[in-house]
């Protein structure tokens, strides 16, 4: 945000802002604090911090996340001692018969060409997969924590019908202040809004930040 508004080609007072899947939830964390976003639309959101806490569904018990943060906390000391690092989570290699359908989901995106981006220095075996010592701050991760001092400025969530993921925007749009709109997008599931152009709302997207970006008189 510091670098936009010091560009000479922006205007300062008309800057929004969008975040696809983790970073629907990092974006949503970081209006909370600056003001000078002035609308903010999220896609296929996942909560990182409840994904992690919780799991999908609240299915991940107490003692599940004491298990995970135990584990992570060793890791540290372990690493700290010169242990090597280890990954944890993300996205599976190899599909199986018993792969479940979220997993093969992700791996139709990451895991074949479709997806597939490795930045410079990077290894293919850790997309998706972050460390088991960092991922435990996850679970400090409140993104929708007062949320609703965001209002007056418009919130957009937009999810797929049949995304495993709506749940995260549906938590956040009901702890949303006005203005806000929570749209589905029929038949869509959630790394569909990645990258199937013909299913991507472009118009409502337009829309909305024409209409809240828009100067004024204009």
């Amino acid at each position: 945000m510091d670098f936009l508004r010091a560009q000479s080609f922006v205007d300062r007072e008309r800057i929004g802002a969008i975040g696809i899947c983790g970073s629907g939830s990092f974006v949503i964390s970081a209006a909370k604090i600056d003001p000078r976003m002035k609308a903010i639309a999220t896609v296929s959101m996942y909560d990182m911090g409840a994904a992690n806490r919780n799991a999908l569904h609240h299915s991940q018990t107490l003692e599940q996340r004491r298990q995970i943060i135990a584990a992570a906390a060793a890791q540290r000391d372990g690493e700290f001692a010169g242990g090597a690092t280890q990954y944890t989570s993300g996205t599976v290699h190899e599909l199986t018969s018993d792969t479940h359908p979220i997993q093969r989901e992700f791996y139709d995106f990451y895991r074949t060409p479709r997806g597939e981006y490795t930045p410079k220095g990077a290894s293919r075996l850790t997309t998706t997969h972050p460390t088991l010592s960092s991922n435990a701050k996850f679970m400090n991760f409140y993104p929708f924590n007062d949320i609703e001092t965001i209002s007056p400025r418009p919130l957009l969530f937009i999810t797929g019908d049949q995304a495993h993921s709506k749940e995260f925007s549906e938590d956040a749009f009901k702890l949303a202040a006005e203005p806000k709109e929570l749209h589905y997008v029929p038949g869509a599931g959630h790394v569909d809004l990645y990258d199937r152009v013909h299913l991507i709302p472009w118009d409502r997207l337009t829309a909305f930040f024409n209409r809240h970006l828009a100067k004024a008189g204009v």
